[in-house]
């Protein structure tokens, strides 16, 4: 039997969205061992932009970069958990720089079929900035990208044994 999806990346930004979309590519690895890789960006592009507009002196740029990155792997220690409970691998990631580009080149880098993207952020802190990142990744990816509706995810891991 062929398989229509070999590998896919899961972009991982710590809204619930996100974690539904890991969930949902868990379920794809379990039920057809698909290989899963989770990618947090620590957004060091804005970080940048915020310092070159003078929001941000360098101290409180270096404090939200690694605050970030502390989120970026306790979101991806999450992850791990939760592929663990389904006895499925994840390759975790932590890149650094724009979050879309980071997400490509990861995509690339590691020949994936396929991005999973959350969709529709309920949490309003990350909707803007989300939306953007997702609408540039969907439009400048060289795989498919598959959005994956808020819960969903949710629904089909609580069914894998």
């Amino acid at each position: 039997m062929v398989k229509w999806v070999e590998s896919v990346l899961v972009a991982i930004n710590g809204s619930e969205a996100s974690i539904s979309a890991m969930k949902y590519a868990i379920a794809l690895g379990k039920l057809h061992d698909t290989r899963i890789a989770a990618c947090y960006v620590v957004d060091t592009a804005t970080i940048r932009q915020l310092a070159l507009s003078r929001i941000f002196i360098q101290e409180e740029s270096e404090e939200y970069e690694r605050s970030l990155e502390m989120s970026g792997k306790r979101y991806l220690g999450l992850c791990a958990e939760l592929a663990k409970q389904k006895g499925v691998e994840v390759q975790l990631l932590l890149k650094k720089g724009s979050v879309p580009g980071e997400i490509i080149k990861a995509a690339m880098d590691l020949n994936a079929d396929m991005i999973f993207l959350g969709g529709n952020p309920q949490e309003p802190q990350y909707r803007d900035v989300i939306a953007e990142a997702n609408r540039e990744i969907v439009k400048n990816a060289r795989c498919s990208v598959l959005i994956v509706k808020p819960h969903a995810g949710d629904e089909i891991y609580k069914k894998l044994p």
